[in-house]
């Protein structure tokens, strides 16, 4: 479902991204950890086309995202344009609009992109506000809602575009101790209930060996070592793995 063929991302002399190859299968649920700056974010930045390659191909469902020897024929084309949209998102700071209710920050892109009319829009936002758990606060605003429902928000809204993936960029990280439960469930059901690709970008072990099917372990720019994750956190193979989880377990 994606394909990171030879993918290196540059800032500078700063290699964020080393040459990366990386495949995430159909309906599968991975989980990527690591310390900061090892390049986890960049590669959902990617793949939300937020940033660009240096170096390589990122395939998504058969289609070409980005190719860097095409260059800007690639990053104007609407195959690039229809590829993006198989893709959700759902960030570290909710990004929802303060002055709309939680239904039309849902609505928004399925109206103005998908070209759905407004009437189904509708029907499919309170039936997604109703999945995460807010069916009652459909009316309410970003500033009326805690963090927590916030995110929610954030999440019917990723998936009121029915991508084919789902991309998490640390969706806790913003929230307080005793929200990040709220959150998490809603990942988990959509996690155990559905066959949607899922990618997340976690700090939450615990969660991410509950849920994923595979667990890869970043630094420096390139995956370290990828496997289950009962191997991972119970036998992890390299030095690397085994030194992060034992500093990020103790606490």
């Amino acid at each position: 479902m994606v394909a990171f063929d030879n993918v290196s991302k540059n800032w500078g002399d700063n290699q964020v991204l080393k040459a990366l190859n990386f495949n995430v299968n159909p309906g599968e649920k991975v989980s990527i950890i690591g310390p900061s700056g090892s390049g986890k974010t960049t590669i959902l930045r990617i793949l939300m086309t937020l940033e660009s390659p240096t170096e390589g191909q990122v395939n998504v469902d058969g289609d070409v995202l980005w190719d860097v020897k095409l260059g800007d024929k690639i990053r104007e084309s609407k195959v690039m344009r229809a590829t993006r949209r198989k893709i959700g998102m759902v960030f570290q700071g909710f990004n929802l609009f303060p002055h709309m209710t939680a239904l039309e920050n849902i609505i928004e892109a399925p109206v103005h992109v998908l070209g759905m009319n407004k009437a189904e829009a509708r029907d499919r936002a309170a039936e997604l506000l109703q999945l995460v758990g807010l069916g009652t606060h459909m009316n309410h605003t970003p500033p009326q809602l805690s963090g927590g429902q916030q995110q929610r928000v954030a999440i019917a809204r990723a998936l009121a575009m029915r991508p084919k993936v789902l991309l998490f960029d640390e969706p806790t990280s913003a929230l307080d101790p005793e929200l990040i439960g709220e959150v998490l469930n809603v990942i988990r059901n959509l996690a155990n209930s559905t066959d949607m690709t899922m990618l997340m970008v976690t700090h939450e072990m615990r969660f991410a060996e509950e849920i994923s099917d595979r667990v890869v372990m970043f630094d420096h720019g390139s995956a370290v070592e990828s496997g289950p994750p009962e191997q991972i956190f119970k036998n992890p193979q390299e030095e690397r793995t085994r030194a992060f989880l034992q500093a990020v377990l103790k606490h």
